[in-house]
């Protein structure tokens, strides 16, 4: 939760939150054409090859959008169901005895992760703890290292160009990294809960702040408090545990929406 929330914070300043969606439907494709070129369902050239088609994904709707034929919004909505349904499509036809299975890609499998340990530092812990717990530490760091041009090229990319700061690479850094988060939260969270992650916090954020470091510290304590309180609630409610999570998110959203309108109509 906190590792999607850094990212998207940065997304929905942007304007662009829609990408993660896009990017975390884009990565089944990689899934898959990973699967039939390797024949590994798991495994680091898996990691590997979801990414690279989160980048794809990310790369065909910029090319959309800059050809002037079609709005930013568009061109993510016409990239990555394409790409979705290919990945669908493919997985239905060459892998239906491989362990891939498209629910699990969609909705993930939180209760079951802990089956699949591995030993860090004398202690087994599960797999997808370990790959998302380095996830969480990359993107803090390239967050801290990078913060100002990631805000210079949220809220004004031209001047952060004539200022010398490089906002595309540190978008594309921003970008690449949305991409491995997805696929490190795959097989535990799916692609449903890394959205509702990577996105609610971050809205939440912005309407309890108006400042950035503010509104980032909302995001990842909304995040967080969702998974380690949805986690018990599912268990003794027994539904869905990527459901009740992604529920949680919105519960502050809730709270915020008729008070922020409520302080527009003041102002």
């Amino acid at each position: 939760g906190a590792s999607a929330a850094l990212l998207g914070t940065f997304l929905v300043v942007r304007g662009q939150a829609m990408l993660t969606d896009a990017i975390s439907h884009g990565v089944v494709f990689g899934v898959a054409v990973t699967f039939l070129l390797t024949g590994n369902a798991t495994g680091p050239l898996q990691l590997l090859g979801a990414a690279g088609a989160g980048l794809l994904t990310v790369a065909l709707t910029e090319w959309l959008a800059r050809s002037g034929k079609v709005k930013r919004d568009a061109a993510t909505g016409l990239v990555f169901p394409a790409l979705f349904a290919a990945g669908i499509l493919l997985l239905g036809l060459f892998a239906r005895d491989a362990h891939v299975d498209v629910h699990t890609v969609l909705l993930g499998e939180i209760g079951f992760v802990w089956l699949d340990r591995v030993q860090v530092f004398g202690l087994f812990v599960p797999r997808s703890l370990a790959v998302v717990f380095v996830a969480f530490v990359l993107n803090a760091l390239y967050v801290a290292a990078f913060y100002k041009e990631l805000t210079a090229a949220a809220f004004d990319p031209v001047l952060a160009e004539l200022q010398g700061l490089r906002p595309r690479l540190a978008t594309g850094g921003l970008l690449a990294l949305t991409s491995f988060t997805a696929v490190a939260a795959l097989d535990a969270v799916g692609v449903v809960l890394f959205v509702a992650f990577a996105i609610t916090p971050a809205v939440v954020g912005r309407l309890a702040s108006r400042r950035l470091p503010a509104m980032l510290a909302v995001a990842l304590v909304v995040a967080a408090a969702s998974a380690l309180l949805g986690y018990p609630l599912a268990v003794i409610t027994d539904l869905s545990i990527g459901g009740i999570m992604a529920l949680l998110t919105a519960a502050p959203l809730i709270v915020l929406l008729p008070l922020t309108r409520a302080g527009r109509r003041r102002t």
